[in-house]
């Protein structure tokens, strides 16, 4: 009989990841969490997870659009004071950072009031997160080593903006298939199965 390996692929992560929490992740922040990996360097490591919505909408949070009932994700457990996005619309959009082919971070965020406001912008294109998930120097390279992060490469705008919130840690899984694909299916408490 075969044990299954617990162990996953070492790479080295990269702006444009995919970090996906292993099965049994402690941390009440991440269990069964995706975050987008917005930036790592030798500084560090920020990103924003994305399937965990918020109990408030847009226009909670923005007087200045107060009808729009967008979802606001919770990014991660650092400066939850901050709001802060990423979208695929650079042709309307000044000053967002590319992370990847049509996925940008940030940018001018008076244009995307007044777009708001207009609804000029589908929720389809935009997501926005309080807060944001952030690791010091080399602190990102430690937890993957620990195997507390999955690395998902195969990212593309389509999968961050029209995924299902509910199922993405499963499907992400699924998608990078072999014993990934085995890992999806593990009980989120073990001792039930």
């Amino acid at each position: 009989m075969e044990i299954f390996n617990y162990s996953f692929d070492k790479i080295e992560p990269q702006r444009g990841d995919l970090l996906i929490s292993e099965p049994f992740l402690a941390d009440p922040n991440f269990v069964r969490t995706v975050i987008l990996l917005c930036e790592h360097n030798e500084d560090g490591s920020f990103g924003f997870v994305l399937n965990k919505p918020a109990i408030v909408t847009l226009g909670h949070l923005l007087d200045k659009v107060p009808n729009r009932t967008d979802t606001v994700f919770v990014g991660g457990p650092v400066q939850q004071n901050t709001l802060q996005f990423v979208h695929r619309k650079p042709d309307i959009i000044d000053g967002g950072t590319e992370i990847i082919k049509d996925l940008y971070w940030g940018g001018n965020f008076d244009q995307i009031i007044t777009m708001l406001d207009n609804n000029l912008i589908a929720e389809s294109d935009i997501k926005f997160f309080v807060g944001y998930s952030g690791w010091s120097a080399g602190q990102l390279n430690n937890e993957i080593e620990l195997n507390s992060w999955i690395i998902s490469r195969n990212v593309n705008a389509e999968q961050i903006f029209d995924a299902d919130v509910e199922s993405l840690w499963k499907e992400v899984l699924k998608k990078m298939g072999g014993k990934y694909k085995i890992v999806s299916n593990f009980p989120v408490d073990p001792r039930l199965n």
